[in-house]
């Protein structure tokens, strides 16, 4: 299931429920309300990101709907500081056939990381959030916040403004529309958020690494050497680069240049 970071509706919680640690191995059953139209073609089973974590839907009525939440999710993602009236962003699993307005969404949580300042700037406003340290079970994802770049914050598929690396955070706007659709507008300094970094940086670092992990042998060491590690990144550029200049018509043109 994929999501595409736009909230279709912000939902309320209405009822939260201690499983049964004997049964159910623990965790809580959630009773939210939401919009009507939300849960039109709703079925047990359908996949709705809660805050940007997906989950099951295991009943519902026509405004509300439950779902389970395990012990993993409670203590991986925000919503294990959930009360009840809180508000929550809610989007339905991306149909076939679905505009993408946003970007792709696993609905898979990375990490959490708290608000570090929320400033005004005219009618829009500025939020700084602090980059989380790589932490135990969890992974490093400096490296995939980067400036106008994608990111989902409880599930909103927002643009990063800035990234400082020496201060460690990054900041998002949100201009008056934004403000009115999603959660994050209620939120102050020192609230936890859910992060999910765009999966097409993770994509581009393992091919990447998979051709240093090609160059382990180029000098006979069997190892990664910076010499392999050199020429697998040169390699990688130039093929980029030959791409680029292919679709662009400018090898064809040189070809037949030099007569080719």
């Amino acid at each position: 299931m994929v999501f595409t970071g736009l909230i279709e509706a912000v939902g309320k919680v209405q009822r939260i429920e201690q499983m049964d640690e004997e049964s159910e191995n623990g965790g809580w059953s959630v009773l939210l309300s939401t919009t009507q139209e939300l849960l039109s073609d709703c079925h047990n089973g359908d996949s709705i990101a809660i805050n940007g974590t997906c989950l099951t839907v295991v009943s519902f009525e026509e405004k509300t709907f439950k779902v389970g939440l395990a012990p993993e999710t409670l203590q991986r993602t925000n919503l294990g500081e959930l009360r009840v009236g809180d508000s929550v962003n809610l989007e339905r699993a991306m149909q076939v056939g679905t505009r993408l307005g946003g970007h792709i969404v696993q609905g898979h949580v990375d990490t959490t990381t708290r608000i570090k300042e929320v400033t005004n700037d005219g009618a829009s406003l500025r939020y700084k959030f602090e980059i989380p340290p790589k932490q135990h079970g969890r992974e490093n994802i400096a490296p995939y916040i980067i400036p106008k770049g994608y990111i989902t914050i409880d599930g909103a598929s927002l643009t990063v403004t800035y990234v400082d690396a020496r201060d460690k955070s990054f900041g998002v706007m949100l201009i008056p529309y934004t403000q009115s659709s999603i959660t994050l507008s209620q939120k102050k300094a020192g609230h936890t958020v859910n992060l999910e970094v765009d999966m097409v940086g993770k994509y581009v670092e393992n091919a990447v690494e998979a051709l240093f992990e090609e160059a382990e042998n180029v000098d006979g060491e069997g190892k990664h050497t910076p010499h392999g590690k050199r020429i697998a990144l040169e390699g990688f550029v130039e093929r980029a680069v030959e791409r680029v200049l292919e679709r662009k018509g400018i090898i064809g043109k040189a070809a037949q240049l030099l007569g080719r």
